[in-house]
């Protein structure tokens, strides 16, 4: 088996430039920025907008992504696509850059019975040299892995994990019941507001979109909890769980987040997709910025 994946590993931005092309460069920066921080890089996620990135992007950003962290955090790079045969494409091919694993999340548009989604996640598994983390986040795809799939496909010696992003404590409470007995399979929470939670109750990282704002708050929450203080971890979450609240309340929350790590002088540039930040807007992520930009001492 691999090394098991810890702690937070961020759900990298995308930086575009003036042109609206990947910028590489801007994207090492951001790697940088995390591995200072100890975190692990996720990419090609929701936060990094893979829905509006096309292949020949989305193997640029893994590779430089992996180029840059060099071994020293560990590179999950999301491979999920509508199509089994597509998923597996793009996965072969991430898998020869060097990942530590891929991530899948659940087809979109056609909604797909549980012995369908196994049947996928058992294909894209068998085929890709990688370890797989399935991908749960049905309000945006409209299919949910229910927790006793995910126990199944536990069983499968490349499936290690699953990613949750349901955004509910039910949901990743459900997952970590389903697979409390199954050794080498991971939980990964995904909203940012249940990092910690999650740590108490046996997940092993969590992947955070707050963490391209707040790489060092968040990266608190876990190395408190690794260290055994609970106390520090849990005063970390809730000033990660106030920066979320102030924040997703502006907008779609990967929008706000790359909009607020631009604030914050961080060259991203803008969301392909078509959002239009009001003068409004723009003056409550200022003022979030503003009031999280310094982390406390935990």
């Amino acid at each position: 088996m691999p090394a098991r994946i810890q702690g937070v590993l961020t759900a990298i931005v995308t930086p575009f430039d003036a042109a609206g092309a990947v910028c590489p460069d801007r994207l090492r920066r951001q790697v940088r920025r995390q591995m200072q921080f100890g975190n692990g890089i996720f990419c090609n996620g929701t936060n990094g907008e893979f829905f509006v990135l096309n292949t020949e992007e989305k193997l640029r950003v893994t590779q430089t992504c992996v180029d840059e962290a060099a071994g020293k955090v560990p590179v999950v790079a999301h491979i999920g696509e509508n199509s089994t045969a597509t998923t597996i494409r793009l996965g072969q091919d991430v898998a020869a850059m060097g990942v530590d694993a891929v991530s899948v999340i659940t087809p979109s548009f056609v909604p797909l019975r549980q012995h369908e989604l196994i049947y996928h996640y058992t294909a894209i598994a068998d085929a890709v040299p990688v370890p797989v983390f399935l991908y749960n986040i049905p309000a945006r795809t409209g299919n949910t892995i229910e927790p006793a799939t995910a126990a199944a496909l536990a069983r499968h010696p490349n499936i290690v994990g699953i990613k949750d992003s349901a955004g509910s404590y039910e949901s990743l409470k459900g997952f970590l019941d389903a697979v409390r007995d199954i050794p080498d399979f991971d939980v990964l929470s995904g909203p940012d507001h249940l990092a910690h939670q999650g740590f108490l109750e046996g997940c092993s990282a969590c992947i955070s979109g707050l963490a391209n704002v707040c790489p060092e708050g968040v990266s608190l929450i876990w190395k408190h909890f690794r260290d055994g203080d609970v106390a520090k971890s849990k005063a970390a979450q809730d000033f990660i769980s106030g920066l979320r609240k102030d924040l997703y309340a502006v907008c779609f929350a990967p929008a706000a987040v790359k909009k607020a790590t631009a604030l914050l002088g961080e060259d991203v540039g803008d969301s392909r997709y078509p959002i239009l930040f009001s003068e409004q807007d723009l003056a409550t992520i200022r003022e979030v910025v503003a009031k999280y930009g310094n982390v406390p001492a935990f």
